[in-house]
């Protein structure tokens, strides 16, 4: 959760290759899917109602309003990082 998705997106970018942090071991700074509320608590209860969730439910909400997994990034104006901006990619990791 965060109240500042660019800056979140840059942490991510910057941390590619970083074993020690979860983004950078696994090269996760791709925007798929993003929610936005007006109160933080909300916020927080969907992270966490969407953590327990298994992988593929988490998919199917990805394709509900993403179905070409198209990478978010660029259309809020943010830089993509790496090969892994590559959209192609992006199958080959799920």
């Amino acid at each position: 959760m965060t109240n500042d998705i660019p800056s979140r997106i840059l942490e991510h970018g910057l941390n590619a290759g970083n074993p020690e942090t979860f983004a950078g071991k696994y090269h996760c700074f791709n925007l798929l899917y993003y929610e936005e509320f007006q109160y933080v608590n909300d916020a927080i209860a969907r992270e966490k109602e969407i953590k327990k969730w298994r992988r593929d439910k988490k998919e199917q909400l990805i394709n509900s309003v993403n179905p070409e997994w198209r990478f978010l990034n660029k259309e809020l104006g943010l830089y993509p990082f790496g090969d892994y901006a590559d959209e192609r990619n992006i199958k080959n990791r799920r």
